[in-house]
């Protein structure tokens, strides 16, 4: 039985520029703030930075994995409030969990937390999934 307050397990993704390579790749987002790391701080960046919508991805992946499958996810928001900062050679953590703020018959709503080095990188995220599909 799912209560409201109840915490869902946090999950720790890696995220690394061989994972920002694929990402680009896959998306067709180049930018260069995301891999040339010159670049980057040249326009007032710490370093490399993630791709915010990989972020949000892997945010939604912990979201759909928890609930069973996409399938069930029926609202999935967020807003980027800081940059993972990937620097070259290193894996930093991406860390997702949430807490669970109202049940209505079979729909959970969900808090976000996603955290980089201990930086909060989303705000406002909040899911609605259905359980028992």
């Amino acid at each position: 039985m799912i209560e409201v307050g109840a915490s869902i397990p946090a999950h720790e993704f890696e995220v690394n520029r061989e994972l920002l390579k694929q990402y680009a790749d896959a998306s067709g987002d180049h930018n260069r703030i995301h891999q040339d790391e010159a670049f980057a701080k040249s326009v007032g960046l710490p370093d490399v930075i993630a791709h915010g919508m990989l972020t949000m991805a892997l945010a939604g992946k912990y979201i759909s994995d928890w609930a069973g499958g996409s399938q069930n996810v029926k609202e999935f928001s967020a807003r980027f409030t800081k940059p993972v900062v990937v620097p070259a050679g290193k894996n930093v953590d991406l860390t997702v969990s949430a807490t669970v703020l109202e049940v209505i018959g079979n729909k959970v709503r969900l808090e976000i937390s996603a955290t980089s080095q201990g930086v909060k990188v989303l705000g406002m995220a909040k899911a609605l999934v259905e359980q028992g599909n």
